[in-house]
C-alpha cells in the first residue's frame, strides 16, 4: 500500500513537473462555426459551403478581436480581413471522423477518430426500434420521419396535446428527438422517455444523441421550444482527452452541452448553460477560480438558433456578442494560461439546400502569453487539439492526433 501510494505521488510530481509552465486552458467550441468546405463535401451533400464567408456578407459582423488573433489570416479566410501582426496563433483543421455531426466533432477535438458514421434515418427509425419505445412509455409515436425542430412541433403539435402521443423525428444527424409539451408531458418525465430510448437504441442502432425537445403553447400550431432541452449521448468508445486529466487528478470542466456529448465520461465538475450569453457569464465565472487543467466549453446558440434556422445575421450577430466578451475574458488570463477557440462542423446559414450541418474545416485560433504568433496550417485531423493540450500537460492520450506544441509555443 505504502509502495503503491509512493508511486501514485511520484507520478503526480512527475506531471507537475511537466505543466509547471501551464496551468488552465480554455478550450471553446463556437458549435457549428465552419471555416469552408471540405474536400469531400460533396459525398456529404454539400456544395461550396462555408459558415463564416456566409456570416461574413452581414453588416452586424464585427469581430475585431479574433481578427486580431488571426482569425483572417487563416488559409481561404481572407475575406474577413488579416492582420500583419496577428496576436495568437491560427490555422484550420480538416475532419478525419466520417460525419458532420456533434458528437463525432467532439469526440475529435477530444482524440477520438470515427472511421464509420453514426446511424442515420432519413426514412424514419423502423418498427424494430418503435415497438419497444411504445411499448415501454405505453405512449403512441407521431411523425418518424426527418424534420425541423420548429417546423415538427408545429405541424404536430395539436395532435400530441389532444392524443398525449409523442413527436419522435430525426434530422440528417445520428439522433432520436422526442418533443412533447411540458403540461402534457413534465419535463423530468421527458427525460426517463430518452433514458428508455437510450437503452434501445444500442449497437446497429446506437445513435450518437437521444435529444429531449420540450415545447410549451396554446395550441392551433402556435408552440416554441424551451430552454429544458437534454441531451443523451451515446458513451465514447475509448478514452479522450478529459479522461487524461481526470485519472491524473487536474480538473476536467465541463460548460454547456459538453457533459452530455460525453455522457458524462471524463469531466470532474459539469455546467449546464442555457444559451450563449449564459455559457460566457459561467465561463467568466470560471476565469475568477483557481484550478488547474481544462475548460471545455460548447456555446451552443450559433448552431441551435442561427445555423439550422438559417439566420446569418443573427449568426453574425452572436459571433460580434462573443468577440467583444472575449476582450473582457482575456484580461483575467494569467501568464500560465492558454485559450483554444474553435469548432466542431459547420452549419452553413446561407446553405438553402438543407437545415442541416455542413462537412467543413474548423478555425483554431490559439492565445495566451505562451503562445507564438504563428500560422498552423491546415491540418489533417480535430484530434490534433487533443493531442497537444495533452502534451501541453504532459498527459498521456491513446490518438492518432500529432501535437503542435512546439510549433505553437514561445
Amino acid at each position: 500500500m505504502i509502495r503503491s501510494f509512493t508511486s501514485y505521488l511520484l507520478l503526480l510530481t512527475s506531471i507537475r513537473e511537466r505543466y509547471d509552465n501551464m496551468k488552465r486552458v480554455f478550450l471553446f467550441v463556437l458549435d457549428s462555426c465552419g471555416a469552408g468546405e471540405l474536400p469531400d463535401a460533396e459525398k456529404f451533400g454539400d456544395f461550396g459551403v462555408n459558415t463564416l464567408r456566409s456570416c461574413a456578407s452581414s453588416k452586424l459582423l464585427n469581430i475585431p478581436n479574433m481578427r486580431a488573433a488571426g482569425l483572417g489570416n487563416i488559409d481561404g479566410l481572407d475575406f474577413l480581413g488579416p492582420v500583419k501582426k496577428p496576436r495568437g496563433a491560427y490555422g484550420k483543421l480538416a475532419e478525419a471522423s466520417m460525419g458532420k455531426d456533434t458528437t463525432i466533432g467532439h469526440w475529435e477535438i477530444a482524440g477520438v477518430i470515427s472511421p464509420d458514421p453514426l446511424p442515420t434515418y432519413p426514412d424514419g427509425f423502423p418498427e424494430e426500434v418503435l415497438k419497444p419505445f411504445r411499448e415501454a412509455t405505453g405512449r403512441g409515436v407521431l411523425a418518424n420521419a426527418p424534420w425541423s425542430g420548429t417546423a415538427v412541433i408545429n405541424e404536430f403539435g395539436d395532435e400530441h396535446v389532444r392524443t398525449g402521443d409523442l413527436i419522435v423525428y430525426t434530422s440528417a444527424d445520428s439522433v432520436f428527438q422526442i418533443a412533447a409539451h411540458e403540461d402534457v408531458v413534465p419535463v423530468e418525465q421527458l427525460y426517463e422517455y430518452c433514458r428508455i430510448a437510450r437503452k434501445i437504441l444500442r449497437g446497429k442502432h446506437g445513435v450518437g444523441r437521444v435529444i429531449a425537445r420540450p415545447f410549451i403553447g396554446s395550441g392551433n400550431g402556435n408552440y416554441t421550444r424551451t430552454a429544458n432541452r437534454h441531451d443523451f449521448s451515446l458513451e465514447p468508445p475509448q478514452k479522450t482527452m478529459l479522461d487524461s486529466f481526470k485519472d491524473a487528478g487536474l480538473a476536467s470542466i465541463a460548460v454547456g452541452k459538453i457533459f452530455d456529448i460525453f455522457a458524462g465520461q471524463g469531466t470532474t465538475e459539469h455546467i449546464y448553460t442555457k444559451g450563449n450569453t449564459d455559457g460566457m457569464s459561467k465561463t467568466m465565472a470560471y476565469a475568477d477560480k483557481d484550478f488547474t487543467g481544462l475548460c471545455f466549453i460548447n456555446l451552443v446558440d450559433f448552431d441551435m438558433l442561427y445555423g439550422h434556422r438559417r439566420n446569418i445575421d443573427g449568426y453574425a450577430a452572436a459571433l460580434t456578442e462573443f468577440d467583444g466578451w472575449l476582450a473582457e475574458f482575456m484580461k483575467k488570463m494569467g501568464p500560465e494560461d492558454l485559450v483554444m477557440i474553435t469548432a466542431d462542423h459547420g452549419c452553413d446559414p446561407a446553405y438553402l439546400a438543407t437545415t442541416d450541418h455542413t462537412r467543413e474545416y474548423i478555425p483554431l485560433l490559439i492565445l495566451g502569453e505562451q503562445v507564438k504568433p504563428v500560422n498552423l496550417g491546415i491540418r489533417p485531423r480535430f484530434a490534433d487539439i487533443a493531442a497537444t493540450i495533452c502534451d501541453v500537460f504532459g498527459l498521456p492520450l491513446d490518438t492518432k492526433g500529432e501535437s503542435f506544441k512546439e510549433e505553437m509555443l514561445k
